[in-house]
């Protein structure tokens, strides 16, 4: 069991005693970062293979972590924020503004969870606790699109 508690706190980062969910999204700001510095211009591809294999085993281990701490969508679960925080990053090619910018539009999303995601939070057991931050990290995807369009637009490209 404690294999899959380790992968459920996304490396016990989940039992960081304030603002957990914060805690799991900067492990996947630092996987995102760990990916470019070791494989630099084809990070994407180390994100999106993360992305796919894990989606299905995040949800699984949301059902674990329910029966294991005994409560719904327990905050001890942060597996989801790192995948919605690699979703949130998925096909960019790597920039530190990126980076940080899509830690806190994403942080931002799935902290106040505006409609339609607040009630995917309703789905039961994993499914519910990891689709509203795969989904909070698709809206993140596509704001950070429209910034990059308006800046090129605007001439100040980020890239």
């Amino acid at each position: 069991m404690w294999f899959k508690e380790f992968l459920f706190t996304a490396a016990y980062t989940g039992y960081f005693p304030v603002a957990s969910g914060t805690a799991g999204s900067l492990l996947g700001m630092a996987l995102y970062i760990g990916a470019y510095l070791i494989f630099g211009a084809y990070s994407w591809i180390v994100n999106l293979v993360f992305v796919m294999v894990m989606l299905y085993p995040a949800v699984k281990l949301g059902d674990t972590a329910e029966e294991y701490f005994g409560v719904k969508d327990p905050s001890e679960m942060v597996l989801d924020e790192v995948l919605g925080y690699q979703i949130s990053v998925l096909f960019y090619p790597f920039s530190w503004k990126l980076a940080i910018c899509a830690f806190f539009i994403f942080r931002i999303i799935d902290i106040t969870k505006p409609y339609p995601l607040n009630r995917l939070e309703d789905l039961h057991g994993g499914l519910g606790i990891v689709i509203d931050d795969c989904i909070a990290g698709v809206y993140t995807n596509f704001i950070l699109l429209a910034i990059l369009v308006v800046s090129n637009m605007l001439g100040m490209p980020v890239y």
